[in-house]
């Protein structure tokens, strides 16, 4: 063997080993590049990597990841459409929960000053104890009785106005037919509230808003002036007190519908409620020794037509509030006036009662108005999501 072949038998060794960390340097480094790949699709917003692609595979599976929640939402969402919009639940909540129950608390104190003979004041004494009774409620829950301070003094002049709208309300009932009183103070808070949309309010009525109010008040009218125009001479006076209790009442309403719009506080509802109880006990308590006689009803009649009201109108006033927090107070005055068509309905197959042409005439435009509003706001809120 020669030198040369010494030569290369001793340099392969290194020649080989040369190749190989030449190759394993190639290997690593695309193995480098390929984790670099691998790690900017899996960070990539966009990008199909391994993880993404996993991740949408397990969220595809599985109702807890980011895809299943959006697809929960988005049924959510279109179950959500099929539903009222706020507008129109308030006006909803305003008519059935609003005024069919208050319709029957004007025909029920008639009927128990018939019976015993027990003042208005009494009977609002007993529904102001009933809403003392929430007070335990608001207590349960950990709220404040009155709301927060900065609340207080719009609290208790609300309290205060709608214990003398519900005052004056009552004494009418048992002066002047009792639809005729319903409808007197519905119609006149409806007024108010209309007025005070346009001078103190930046709330925009329709055109639509505008002739169900005209053909809600054109009702009322056909209701009650037939009846002013006939009035007994005999009785005169006393008629003329009793509407001027109700228009007084109307007015009240109105006033306290507005007011309640402004609070914000969230267990303002309840707030007004126990305000209300404790108010009304504080004033109607001594008023009533002075003004007019306490009576101890005896007869069941009479104490089922106390509790039906003062049940009645803590729901009226419980749907009548919240209404307003959704509409305007004018347009929730003009659904409280199913009030009115109740009475009549009680006044004339329970009572006895006569209803004439007129009042079954303005009746009946009363409830196209109350159409047309809950129309137009339905068509108006729906084209407004598109």
């Amino acid at each position: 063997m020669g030198s040369g072949d010494l030569g290369a038998s001793a340099s392969s060794p290194s020649l080989s080993q040369g190749l190989r960390y030449h190759r394993r340097v190639l290997f690593l480094t695309q193995m480098q590049l390929t984790t670099g790949k691998n790690e900017e699709q899996r960070t990539a917003p966009d990008g199909n990597g391994l993880e993404n692609g996993s991740e949408k595979q397990g969220l595809r599976g599985s109702s807890w990841g980011p895809q299943g929640k959006a697809g929960t939402k988005g049924a959510g969402k279109g179950w959500w459409k099929s539903q009222p919009p706020d507008t129109v639940k308030g006006l909803l909540v305003a008519l059935f929960g609003g005024g069919v129950p208050a319709g029957f608390v004007a025909p029920f104190t008639r009927i128990a000053y018939e019976a015993s003979q027990v003042p208005s004041l009494e009977i609002l004494l007993f529904r102001c104890l009933l809403h003392l009774v929430v007070g335990v409620y608001i207590r349960i829950r950990g709220a404040q009785l009155i709301g927060p301070r900065e609340a207080w003094r719009s609290v208790f002049i609300h309290a205060i106005i709608n214990v003398v709208s519900i005052a004056c309300a009552y004494s009418s009932f048992m002066v002047i037919p009792a639809g005729n009183a319903s409808t007197v103070r519905k119609g006149t808070s409806t007024l108010c509230s209309t007025l005070m949309a346009l001078v103190i309010d930046s709330y925009h009525l329709s055109v639509y808003d505008w002739i169900g109010l005209l053909g809600s008040m054109v009702g009322l009218a056909l209701i009650v002036v037939p009846d002013l125009v006939n009035l007994d001479k005999g009785s005169r006076l006393a008629d003329i007190f009793g509407y001027t209790l109700a228009m007084l009442g109307g007015l009240a309403l109105a006033m306290a519908l507005m007011i309640f719009r402004t609070l914000t506080h969230p267990s303002r509802l309840l707030t007004a409620v126990f305000t209300f109880g404790v108010v009304g006990s504080l004033l109607c308590a001594p008023l009533m020794s002075l003004l007019q006689k306490p009576v101890m009803p005896l007869d069941p009649l009479t104490w089922c037509c106390v509790t039906g009201i003062t049940l009645l109108a803590l729901l009226s006033f419980f749907c009548a509030n919240y209404a307003v927090t959704k509409t305007h107070p004018a347009l929730v005055c003009a659904f409280l006036h199913s009030e009115v068509v109740v009475t009549m309905v009680i006044q004339y197959f329970v009572l006895r009662e006569p209803v004439t042409p007129y009042g079954i005439s303005g009746a009946t435009i009363i409830i196209c108005s109350i159409i047309v509003i809950t129309a137009q706001s339905m068509t108006q809120e729906s084209s407004g999501k598109k």
